[in-house]
């Protein structure tokens, strides 16, 4: 398992661990000038469960890969929360606001996932 893979399926196990929805993964390695290798995408019903996953998210990958993340953002109102791996960046929505920006549109030419 390449390591860009067990990142991934690590962050995947995150969010299942804490019940986020509909999990995706968009494939951007062949999309060009992309940020990163990988966007994931969940969502959550409320700040407080946006703000379980993404701790679950951190804990469960420093464990299973030792990877740290390398930036963060969203944490001030827990809408949309960006958790920067360099190779792979993870969005973690509240519901609403996963409907309003459907960042899943923005890359129509990449491979998406879906993970349940």
């Amino acid at each position: 398992m390449t390591k860009n893979n067990k990142l991934l399926t690590s962050i995947i196990e995150g969010i299942k661990n804490k019940k986020g929805n509909n999990i995706s993964s968009i494939d951007l390695r062949k999309i060009e000038n992309s940020v990163c290798d990988y966007f994931v995408v969940c969502n959550a019903d409320s700040n407080t469960q946006v703000k379980a996953i993404v701790d679950e998210i951190e804990e469960h990958v420093k464990k299973n890969t030792g990877e740290k993340v390398w930036k963060k953002e969203g944490f001030e109102n827990l809408q949309w929360i960006l958790l920067d791996y360099s190779s792979i960046v993870v969005h973690v929505f509240q519901t609403q606001y996963r409907n309003f920006y459907k960042l899943e549109n923005l890359w129509a030419d990449a491979k998406i996932e879906n993970f349940e």
